[in-house]
């Protein structure tokens, strides 16, 4: 009968193939040229993962040579159909001309539990094999997967979300789009907030807005950077830059108003306005920006705080060309400009256009 499953096969008379192979499979479930003839079946029906799922298992499970070549050659055709399959989708995602903005794609964490199933789909999605799709799958904060058009980030972002994998998109535009306002102080208002602060042109101004208007505080750390010199085990002279310190920044989001108000302990004016901590002029820095914080809790009980920023900075650092790309609206006194200024920028941005804000 298996030769009259050829046969049928070679004329391309599937209708016979289909009665014969079931027959079969009655007959004869565990002949293994009989599950190669189903998983064809499956092929041609277009049930590509019942035919995957057969072949790959007669790779694992069959020594006879032609029935290995066979599933082989199923496996490939398969692979090849998808890989077009992918290439029109994304020739299709990304046919709106507003599809082939810069973006990114950002994968966001996934526990530890699931990240072996996950990273078995992460594989199949992107071709690659399931150790290094674990190892791309981040455990803590965002990880800067991809850049590229948006139409075929989202694209691949779809696919991921589909198979529970966490991730999410966004225009570099957008980020781009979003004001910056750099605050002084905080002064004193009969109600709501009121800040004196200087917008993106440096020019100095007040904004009133009311605290229910926040909807995200995002804190960071920023590096401060020093030149160290020090004498190796030969007595020559190194000179190397290393962090001392950091600067303590906090952005609050003002969704309606499509802004950032932008706060950070070397540029808050603790003397004027509002008096949080005391006497200021008593206080080290710290205990004055730590109060600021505190304050800043108070105000904003129930808007959820992001504070994730450095290790999605560590993931980012290397697309340098992205991030010459973002004005980072942080205005430090350094000897040499940084990749962690824009870095944070990013994250804030991404942050503000994740939560539907653009």
């Amino acid at each position: 009968m298996l030769e009259q499953v050829a046969s049928a096969f070679e004329k391309k008379d599937y209708k016979t193939a289909a009665k014969l192979v079931k027959q079969l499979l009655k007959e004869s479930p565990e002949d293994p040229w009989v599950k190669l003839y189903a998983a064809k079946l499956y092929e041609v029906h277009e049930k590509h993962p019942e035919a995957e799922k057969i072949y790959r298992r007669l790779l694992r499970d069959t020594t006879n040579n032609k029935i290995v070549t066979q599933a082989r050659q199923g496996l490939q055709r398969l692979q090849e159909i998808e890989k077009q399959e992918r290439q029109q989708a994304i020739a299709e995602a990304t046919a709106d001309p507003n599809n082939t903005e810069p973006g990114l794609l950002i994968l966001e964490p996934i526990s530890n539990e699931l990240k072996t199933e996950a990273a078995q789909q992460f594989a199949k999605i992107m071709q690659i094999d399931p150790y290094s799709a674990r190892l791309l799958l981040p455990s803590r904060g965002w990880k800067l997967y991809r850049t590229g058009a948006v139409g075929e980030l989202k694209f691949y972002g779809e696919q991921f979300l589909n198979v529970g994998i966490p991730c999410f998109w966004a225009k570099i535009s957008d980020v781009q789009k979003i004001e910056v306002l750099q605050v002084d102080y905080f002064q004193e208002s009969i109600s709501g907030a009121s800040i004196v602060c200087r917008n993106p042109n440096g020019q100095i101004g007040s904004l009133n807005f009311d605290w229910s208007e926040v909807t995200a505080r995002v804190v960071g750390l920023l590096p401060i950077f020093e030149q160290v010199v020090n004498v190796n085990n030969r007595w020559q002279v190194e000179r190397k830059t290393k962090t001392q310190d950091y600067f303590q920044f906090c952005d609050l989001h003002l969704a309606k108003r499509r802004c950032i108000i932008r706060i950070h302990d070397h540029g808050y004016n603790f003397q004027e306005g509002i008096k949080i901590a005391g006497e200021p002029s008593k206080n080290t820095n710290r205990i004055n920006w730590n109060s600021l914080s505190q304050w800043l809790e108070q105000q904003t009980p129930i808007v959820k705080t992001w504070s994730d920023f450095t290790p999605f900075g560590e993931t980012v650092l290397d697309y340098k060309e992205l991030l010459g790309q973002i004005d980072s609206h942080i205005h430090l006194f350094r000897r040499e400009s940084t990749l962690w200024d824009p870095a944070f920028q990013l994250y804030s941005g991404l942050v503000f256009v994740k939560n539907g804000n653009w």
